[in-house]
């Protein structure tokens, strides 16, 4: 059946029309997005690949009588194959022989497909079992590895360790790419991807110095390597790490710099106390820059807490004019200083004019190493 001829209500020519599309919308979105884009990103495109391949080694199977057909059949399991090896000739030092098993195997299966029509359909049958398994061992092993594999933090990874040559690289407001992590704070979380079974090379080196990082302590973790080093790239081409902030987070830390992005913050017992009282009496317990430092604070006590510019604190959103409002109004308890990507966005940001309002404005509370703002205290 030639699905490119049939008529235009032709069920399996709209199929590959509309999964098709989807594969080419997606593909342009994710080549042509401004700002921060990760390598899970694209897994995404699964579901539209796994339908086109689907459809289409059913329909070239169906049609492997005619010597064209076929050898498109063969052509594309050999190709496959090719692109497995050097998939998997970037972690030779996991189960080195598998690359040059799938590599074999699909190249001979993929010879055979090519005159499937003329073979016996057993031994055509074989020839695509054949290609088939090669075609999904990587997978497969990779899948087992990413099992086998401790992950902690946000960046997700999958394969084993030295899958993605590059580390976690920058982004965040306006798109541009990101400098380096400054010194200055106690180090944090920012090796994550350094343990053993750890996130996987999320990111860079993590901040060193003697500067009490915003009061949010924490150790390095060290050790091996994790499963996979996961690669971000600005859209400018850049590489990089975060911009300029505080330490990691430590007992009861806001969860600065790049710990605060990917793990969020320990939430000490007696900060849980402070912030959880009359919480019922807000619409907010509290504000935290950075979604995963909120939900820390939001995990740990079961009450709402204000995320202030989105996932890495770089969104215009509250504004200060908004966030004024809310803390007029009594909608929220304190304000959690440190978080986000810097602790606050860059300089100009709405996160950053919130703290700064905040700390001028707002009575300061120390509870262990973390620093809030009663928001209901006005300075006199």
């Amino acid at each position: 059946r030639n699905a490119w001829r049939a008529k235009r209500t032709d069920t399996a020519r709209h199929a590959f029309l509309v999964w098709g599309g989807a594969l080419l919308m997606t593909t342009a979105i994710f080549s042509f997005m401004a700002g921060i884009f990760h390598q899970y990103y694209t897994i995404a495109l699964a579901p539209y690949i796994a339908a086109l391949v689907g459809m289409g080694a059913t329909m070239l199977w169906e049609e492997r009588s005619k010597f064209g057909w076929s050898a498109v059949l063969g052509l594309t399991a050999m190709v496959t194959a090719i692109w497995s090896y050097v998939l998997l000739n970037r972690t030779p030092d996991y189960l080195p022989w598998l690359r040059w098993a799938v590599l074999l195997l699909g190249l001979a299966a993929g010879l055979a497909l090519i005159f499937a029509g003329r073979l016996d359909r057993r031994l055509a049958l074989s020839a695509a079992g054949v290609g088939l398994a090669a075609s999904l061992a990587g997978p497969l092993a990779y899948t087992l590895s990413t099992v086998n594999s401790a992950h902690t933090g946000s960046i997700v990874t999958a394969g084993p360790s030295g899958a993605s040559a590059r580390g976690f690289g920058g982004g965040g407001g306006g798109g541009g790419g990101m400098g380096k992590m400054p010194t200055g704070g106690q180090g944090g979380q920012g090796g994550q991807g350094a343990q053993q079974g750890g996130g996987g090379g999320q990111m860079g080196q993590p901040p060193t110095g003697g500067g009490t990082g915003g009061g949010m302590g924490g150790t390095p973790p060290t050790g091996g390597q994790g499963p996979g080093n996961q690669n971000g790239t600005s859209k400018n081409g850049q590489q990089g790490g975060f911009p300029g902030g505080t330490g990691g987070r430590g007992e009861g830390g806001g969860g600065g710099g790049m710990g605060g992005l990917l793990d969020g913050a320990s939430v000490s017992s007696a900060v849980k106390s402070k912030v959880s009282a009359n919480a019922d009496d807000y619409t907010w317990m509290a504000a935290a820059i950075g979604s995963q430092n909120a939900a820390s604070y939001q995990l740990a006590t079961g009450n709402p807490v204000m995320a202030i510019g989105g996932f890495n604190g770089s969104d215009p959103s509250p504004t200060l004019a908004q966030f004024k409002q809310y803390a007029q109004d009594g909608k929220i308890h304190y304000f959690i200083s440190g978080g986000g990507m810097g602790g606050g966005g860059s300089s100009s940001g709405s996160a950053s004019k919130i703290t700064s309002w905040v700390e001028a404005n707002y009575t300061k509370v120390t509870v262990g190493s973390t620093t809030l703002y009663d928001l209901t205290q006005p300075k006199s």
